[in-house]
């Protein structure tokens, strides 16, 4: 890197290094073209670093503990101590192997890093200020651009991130001791994921949540299950208020303020409270309108279906483009656009785009729900697997949940929703075959291995054929 202002060229300059950003830069680079990728904080975003890895991590542990300790039914006894700095340690370790391995892959493929903040000076140039004193910034004049600075927490008022005992998800998994008391404001899938966790760790964790739910946009039935096995975790739901604000109790911990629409008030002690509300996109750092950029309202670089914005040449991928903020979605349309810039006839399509949940039990989702099948005028056949009657499920103990499939009335799978152990890996499978346009005789005829969980989807899709062996035909 060339230290001091000076000016340099590129033909792809791809800014933010996370799932969309590194992707792209990779794929642009594997076309032949001269890429720069711009990070001003750490390569692999906040997914890698303070996001999707240290979660599950985390997840992981906590799981291996609590299935250790509450294993009687099948013989086993046990009482794990778990040392949450130890855990601290080791997701470190996983977090440090992965982002090195980023960088290391950016460079093999023959992608300029510069390390330093980027903002647009006009709509072929920008401005990167390098980190340090003395470190001078540099100008990168570009043919094409990628957009990938991803999504930040939705600061809420009254609770104030720069306060201690406020904490975002990344601050909540970087704690190295168990706060006694939690409490969480907001029960969508980060709250609920991470509520869970510190549940199984010891913490008296309280979700607070405006709504009537948790996991919102997700089908009663899902969310009802993930909820009675949080509630059995010991976690406790107050819905219908909203958090705010927090004072310092006598007690040395915090008391945590809420309201109903009618004004009612109600308070909870706690040591820590987690602000999982949702998340805004980061736009600001990089002055779009110098470069002729216009966010929505809601901050959001909009793009078509070649992930290109309303400026000739600039794309936008990842958070910063708008729902699905999933980064696997981050790293299809990092490809989408490294390749339209490439010349090829790549687009993105989030039909076949799964979303997955790390509760306990996962839920996992892809393409249509029934209802939503209907509304778009299918006749829509649904076919449900339940994991008790599961042979695999049995053996693993965990029993709760199913698979369902959605199909048109002439056979071809719309979508599929998962509640259950491993939907996030059983997904995989109903999104090939949405992807692929199969039909449910397509599923139904691979020969599936036994005993394994996958075999409920090959039931699931029996069962909307009418023709289901383990379960009871619709």
């Amino acid at each position: 890197m060339v230290v001091g202002d000076v000016t340099t060229g590129t033909e792809v300059l791809v800014i933010g290094a996370g799932p969309g950003g590194y992707v792209a830069a990779i794929r642009a680079a594997q076309r032949d073209l001269d890429v720069t990728l711009v990070e001003r904080d750490a390569y692999g975003g906040v997914c890698l670093n303070r996001g999707c890895i240290p979660s599950k991590a985390y997840i992981t542990a906590t799981d291996v503990a609590h299935d250790a300790a509450t294993a009687e039914e099948m013989g086993i006894h046990a009482d794990p101590a778990v040392d949450l700095g130890g855990m601290h340690e080791w997701k470190e370790g996983v977090v440090d192997r992965l982002t090195g391995g980023v960088e290391k892959l950016c460079k093999a493929n023959g992608v300029t890093l510069l390390d330093g903040t980027a903002t647009f000076v006009d709509e072929g140039t920008v401005r990167v200020e390098h980190e340090g004193e003395g470190q001078g910034s540099e100008t990168v004049a570009f043919e094409h651009c990628i957009v990938s600075t991803g999504s930040r927490p939705v600061a809420l008022p009254g609770f104030d991130f720069a306060d201690e005992p406020v904490l975002d998800s990344a601050d909540l998994l970087s704690l190295t001791t168990v706060p006694d008391r939690l409490v969480v404001v907001g029960a969508g899938y980060i709250g609920m994921e991470l509520s869970t966790v510190f549940a199984k760790l010891g913490s008296d964790v309280t979700v607070v949540e405006m709504l009537d739910d948790v996991l919102p946009g997700y089908e009663d039935d899902i969310s009802r299950i993930v909820r009675k096995r949080a509630e059995s975790l010991g976690v406790d739901f107050h819905f219908g208020e909203g958090a705010s604000g927090w004072r310092d109790a006598a007690d040395g911990g915090i008391v945590v303020t809420t309201e109903t629409e009618d004004g009612t008030e109600s308070t909870y002690g706690a040591d820590r409270v987690l602000v999982a509300v949702g998340r805004d996109p980061v736009t600001g750092p990089l002055d779009p309108g110098a470069a002729g950029l216009e966010p929505t309202e809601e901050g959001f670089l909009a793009t078509d279906e070649r992930c290109e914005t309303d400026v000739e040449g600039i794309y936008a991928v990842g958070d910063v483009a708008g729902e699905p903020m999933l980064a696997h979605a981050a790293s299809a349309e990092g490809i989408v656009a490294a390749e339209a810039i490439a010349g090829e006839p790549a687009a993105f399509d989030a039909r076949a785009i799964p979303a997955a949940v790390f509760t306990d039990p996962e839920i996992a989702t892809v393409g249509l729900t029934a209802d939503e099948a209907a509304r778009e005028g299918y006749d829509p056949v649904v076919g449900e697997m339940p994991f008790n009657a599961s042979g695999r499920a049995l053996t693993t103990g965990e029993t709760e949940g199913f698979v369902r499939v959605v199909a048109s009335a002439d056979g071809f799978l719309l979508g599929a929703q998962i509640v259950g152990p491993e939907a996030s890996e059983l997904i995989a499978e109903p999104t090939l075959a949405i992807e692929m346009g199969a039909r449910l005789e397509d599923v139904a005829a691979t020969v599936h291995t036994h005993p394994t969980l996958s075999e409920a989807t090959m039931e699931a899709v029996e069962n909307a054929l009418g023709q289901a062996i383990h379960t009871l035909n619709r």
